[in-house]
């Protein structure tokens, strides 16, 4: 065990503290491209689907064609492409919350847009997750438990 000065301490504290900093915004910018991705793609996909271009089995040939061509791209199956459509649609013509949903992961906003009603919900609970740094866990739990019609 090291015994450092008072001095000689916050200076290592004050590097592992640049250290967490830049490691949680890495993890933010990662997440914040990632949400745009998936929004990209609902809008795309919801797109297509309303000009009659696009259907069911135009969305499975996009798993396959992405299966093939890119194999070791993971997590875009028939159900998610669908839920990133449904996502883009649910926020698409509501700016500021289509600006809360980069703050979160897309599990997050997973749970808010598939369980939560109404768009002064669906702001609630993006604002307190954001707020309260709220892990899946918690939000599912305050969701669950109706946190909104208690306030």
């Amino acid at each position: 065990m090291h015994v450092y000065s008072n001095t000689m301490e916050q200076r290592l504290t004050d590097i592992l503290y640049l250290i967490k900093r830049s490691r949680n915004n890495a993890i933010k910018a990662v997440n914040t491209e990632l949400i745009n991705l998936y929004w990209n793609i609902g809008e795309y996909i919801s797109k297509q689907v309303e000009s009659t271009e696009w259907g069911q089995s135009v969305v499975k040939e996009l798993v396959e064609y992405i299966k093939h061509n890119e194999p070791e791209i993971k997590g875009f199956l028939v159900k998610n492409l669908w839920r990133m459509k449904q996502f883009y649609e649910t926020y698409k013509n509501f700016p500021k919350l289509s600006t809360l949903v980069r703050e979160l992961s897309w599990s997050h906003n997973l749970a808010i847009f598939a369980r939560c009603k109404y768009n002064e919900e669906r702001e609630f609970y993006l604002k307190i997750s954001n707020q309260e740094n709220y892990s899946f866990r918690e939000l599912d739990r305050q969701i669950s438990s109706g946190y909104l019609n208690v306030l």
